[in-house]
């Protein structure tokens, strides 16, 4: 074999390597633009499902807003008052959902209390927009540790034993109010939907620390 010859042979065989080596860079090109579109597409994808469910949420939500609860009594709100006093007030409803009430506040901040709490600070909670849920000896233990569980999760929410009240369990809001079957009762949910800073709130996003309880 001459040097010519064996030089040309590496030349060949450099001109393989680099052809491989070409042909290796289209191919990882490839598949990264393949894999890069795949992603993309995945990230729309679920970017729209994301956007679509809230979307279909809101909705529900809008509905579950507007629908009438079954059972529900309702005041007039102009006529409950809404005067700061110190003195005691008789309302005309157990629990009361309105009316004259005590500069305090009660904390209504996912705030669950074990004993009585005053009702002329609970119902300034409810012109704040809190829901108040109460109950009385003769609802179900099983009830109230879920209810206790749910108000601890759910901020402009309180909720406290009221003895002489007619219902085992029932929920207040101001100017609103029902009683409910027990925790699972569907009502729960529409009721804490609808009227947790709801439309019927005297006073919107004032708030709900700072006030009188843990």
């Amino acid at each position: 074999m001459t040097a010519k010859t064996s030089s040309n042979d590496r030349r060949a065989r450099i001109e393989e390597l680099r052809r491989a080596e070409r042909a290796r860079e289209r191919r990882n090109r490839i598949i990264t633009i393949s894999l890069s579109a795949a992603l993309v597409a995945g990230l729309v994808g679920f970017g729209a499902y994301v956007l679509n469910d809230r979307s279909e949420k809101k909705e529900q939500a809008e509905v579950t807003a507007k629908a009438p609860i079954n059972g529900e009594k309702s005041w007039d709100a102009k006529k409950l008052g809404n005067k700061h006093v110190t003195t005691a007030v008789k309302y005309p409803m157990k629990p009361p959902v309105g009316g004259d009430h005590h500069p305090s506040w009660m904390n209504c901040d996912r705030n669950v209390y074990d004993k009585p709490i005053p009702e002329v600070n609970a119902v300034h909670s409810l012109e704040h927009g809190a829901v108040w849920v109460t109950y009385n000896d003769k609802a179900p233990a099983a009830d109230v540790t879920r209810l206790r569980e749910k108000v601890g999760k759910t901020s402009y929410s309180l909720m406290s034993p009221v003895k002489d009240q007619a219902g085992p369990i029932m929920l207040s809001a101001w100017g609103k109010q029902v009683t409910v079957d027990g925790a699972d009762d569907p009502r729960v949910d529409q009721f804490f939907t609808k009227y947790v800073q709801g439309p019927q709130t005297p006073e919107p996003n004032a708030p709900c620390t700072g006030g009188l309880g843990a």
